[in-house]
């Protein structure tokens, strides 16, 4: 009976309106239900550094103020402190007890008193009186204790919409997202929704295939000519490589991706825009199932085309409320092609509610030099409506209705902001190298965008990393051999004279392909990289054999085995590798070690088992490169897409750090190059601890390459000792980032580290 009380009222708070009507209806259903003489809720000013009473049936003001508890004063500050509930049956009587003046609290003695507590920070007190004097049922403990956990969620909810505002103190209301493009700006909101919803589409089936398929191939023919010009628009505005988005999204309206699965689909007897509904669902949920965050924020891309090509077949006309002159744009998913619609001379910064930094739109945000912030939680559309906001990038903070004092700090560090670019710009052309002269090697890590000229005039050293999940993701079946070795022929020939790492097939249970259906309760642990490969070496050696010839006339190819826990692994995948090399060999007619060289192997060191099992790799693999990405995952047995646990995901926690640093050190005592392809190689931070360690070649994306070669040219490989010294004996993160901002701004880069985590 308790149970259902209690989530009859936790909905009723979650339906109401009004938060202070919410909380006033709580606390005396509260009391009836227990049957109480009074029900309190204190929620906390930490500004003032005391509880305020938001609402309560029973406890009450004789003057009508606000009753107000000092924090670390009375019963209600010692339940916050020692974070647990308090049951007392005599409260006036207890050591702690402070009375709380000009109120009607003394005609009660019993008291249970619990914390409201969210993600370990006390956010209230709820609080229940008793006239006589006795304790409170474990059964009635319980229920406050429960009741105190529902209402943590709906109370933190409460205060990022700015409803918990103190009257007494200089509030500034602000929301904490993820960096997504660096800078800050001060604008109007302006929220765009899109026109057409795939998930709005009502399934339904047609008899006329023909017509269909008519309807939906115009469709995609009107895209495809939108997407031409918003690519021509922003032709001259953003460099090349941000162009390429543009292609990417016209490859995925090819047959082989999209174009055959939603035509098949019609051909069963469905509608056009039912197939095209089935075909975006299922294209999305593969790729927000994936654990790699680049691959995942395709996601964002289908759902993207999918609604473009929807709007044609529904016929509709694109419709735009007024553009303010200066405005942040704010959506539920941020497109790169919403981008490309608006006036770049109007739109001083971007708020996606969903996404990271590996979206298009974070892509495109940076290359248009717009502040961007992405994934904003618990936050609805509406609530920016008719707001002025200012936009940090570089913290990942957003400040509502900001003060003056605000506003005039943002606009001089956006004046310090272009400083910075314009001077990382000027010395893009030089070398990576400290001030001592220690060379380091800056790759790419390469995803999508693969074929075009700019990569040729980037100052780097190759491809770092090469993902070739995507084609076999955005087919509905494995694609040929053929079609494999045109695809990888097109990188390597981008850089005839520069390494390529090409990882192979890593996919599995947490990268699900549509005609390869897996289904496991713990995919992290499960199917997928080396191991599922390997049980299927008819994938691999196809693979295998299009990279090989794809290779031919050139050198530059190297091969990259993920997920490796094993020599055993490393052997049999060195077995297959080898059988195809002289396959493609003898059916090529090519001549080994003259136009068809043996691949140098590496293995990706991801899973910590690998760590140590460096020396008995060594003598089978040529090099071996760090996936910092999983491997922090791994270590910290953290998914770091759950937001309930994501902010324990921490690429410096000092066990990370303390692993990296021992994967260097056994790497150079048996002779084998090593890097990192992971996130911390193009942080700032991260890159100069990585440098200290020992690593001499960094991957990255190209946003991230002139930024490094930046703070690496203006440091000493002295100063990199010290900062790895304090950092490998700090005790947590923030100990690690604290040291390495003072360190930065010491030396006159702190513009790069700005942000907090």
């Amino acid at each position: 009976m308790m149970l259902v009380t209690l989530q009859r009222i936790v909905q009723g708070v979650n339906k109401a309106p009004d938060f202070n009507m919410a909380l006033t209806t709580m606390v005396s259903q509260v009391r009836e239900a227990l049957e109480t003489d009074s029900c309190s809720v204190f929620l906390a000013d930490n500004d003032q550094r005391q509880f305020v009473m938001a609402a309560s049936d029973g406890l009450r003001a004789e003057d009508g103020k606000p009753v107000r508890v000092d924090f670390g004063e009375g019963i209600i500050s010692l339940a916050a402190q020692r974070e647990e509930p308090l049951n007392i049956a005599d409260a006036s009587m207890h050591p702690a007890n402070k009375k709380l003046s000009d109120t009607n609290e003394n005609i009660y003695k019993g008291l249970l008193a619990a914390p409201i507590i969210h993600r370990r920070k006390v956010l209230g007190i709820v609080v229940v009186h008793q006239s006589v004097a006795r304790s409170f049922s474990r059964e009635e403990e319980a229920f406050i204790v429960t009741l105190a956990a529902q209402l943590a969620a709906v109370i933190a909810h409460a205060d990022a919409k700015g409803l918990l505002v103190s009257e007494h103190s200089p509030w500034i209301h602000s929301l904490r997202g993820l960096p997504g493009s660096p800078g800050v700006a001060v604008g109007e909101a302006y929220v765009s929704r899109p026109e057409a919803r795939i998930d709005e589409v009502t399934p339904r089936r047609s008899d006329k295939p023909i017509h269909e398929i008519r309807k939906f191939r115009q469709a995609v023919a009107r895209t495809r000519a939108d997407l031409k010009e918003l690519s021509r628009r922003m032709a001259g505005q953003v460099p090349d490589d941000t162009l390429a988005i543009f292609d990417v999204y016209q490859g995925m309206l090819d047959a082989a991706s999209m174009g055959d699965a939603v035509e098949n689909m019609i051909k069963e007897g469905w509608r056009a825009q039912t197939a095209l509904k089935y075909v975006v669902e299922q294209f999305v949920a593969q790729f927000e199932a994936l654990e790699d965050s680049y691959l995942q924020e395709r996601a964002t891309d289908v759902r993207d085309i999918g609604q473009r090509v929807l709007l044609h077949l529904q016929n509709r006309q694109r419709k735009r409320k007024p553009l303010p002159d200066n405005f942040i744009l704010i959506a539920d998913e941020v497109t790169a092609s919403m981008l490309a619609e608006l006036p770049r001379e109007q739109i001083a910064g971007i708020i996606s509610l969903n996404g990271s930094s590996n979206s298009h739109a974070a892509i495109m945000a940076r290359s248009m030099n717009i502040p961007a912030v992405l994934g904003v939680d618990d936050i609805e559309l509406h609530f920016f409506s008719d707001r002025l906001l200012a936009v940090d990038g570089y913290t990942g903070e957003i400040y509502v209705d900001p003060p003056a004092q605000v506003l005039t700090q943002f606009h001089q560090l956006a004046e310090e902001e272009q400083e910075l670019r314009d001077i990382v710009t000027e010395h893009s052309h030089l070398p990576a190298e400290t001030q001592d002269g220690q060379r380091i090697s800056l790759h790419l890590n390469l995803g999508l965008d693969v074929t075009h000229d700019y990569l040729k005039t980037l100052n780097i050293d190759g491809v770092g990393l090469y993902r070739s999940e995507i084609p076999f993701m955005m087919r509905d079946q494995l694609p040929t051999e053929d079609e494999q070795t045109e695809m990888y022929q097109e990188v390597l020939d981008q850089f005839p004279d520069q390494p390529v790492v090409m990882r192979t097939l890593d996919v599995g249970g947490d990268k699900p392909l549509p005609y390869f259906p897996l289904k496991e309760d713990n995919p992290f642990l499960g199917w997928r990289g080396i191991r599922l490969t390997l049980d299927h070496p008819e994938i691999f050696l196809i693979q295998i054999r299009a990279m090989l010839r794809a290779s031919i006339g050139k050198s530059n190819l190297r091969i990259l085995l993920p997920m490796i826990t094993s020599t055993s692994e490393v052997d049999e995948a060195s077995r297959l590798i080898k059988q195809a090399y002289f396959e493609v060999a003898e059916e090529q007619g090519c001549e080994v070690g003259v136009n068809l060289f043996q691949p140098q192997l590496g293995v990706m060191i991801e899973v910590p088992a690998a760590i140590y099992q460096l020396p008995a790799m060594a003598s089978k693999v040529d090099f071996f490169s760090v996936g910092s990405n999983d491997l922090t995952q791994y270590l910290l047995a953290v998914d770091r897409n759950n937001r309930r646990v994501a902010s324990l995901y921490d690429a410096y926690h000092p066990a990370v750090l303390a692993s990296l640093d021992e994967i260097a050190r056994r790497c150079e005592e048996i002779g084998k190059p090593v890097s990192v392809c992971g996130e911390l190689a193009g942080d700032p931070g991260g890159a100069l601890l990585l440098v200290a360690m020992g690593y001499r070649q960094l991957s990255m994306n190209s946003y991230n390459v002139d930024r490094v070669r930046w703070i690496l040219r203006n440091v000493r490989s002295s100063t990199l000792n010290v900062m790895l010294a304090k950092a490998l004996q700090a005790r947590n993160p923030d100990q690690i980032r604290k040291m390495i901002a003072e360190k930065m701004e010491s030396i006159g880069l702190g513009g790069f580290v700005r942000a907090g985590k």
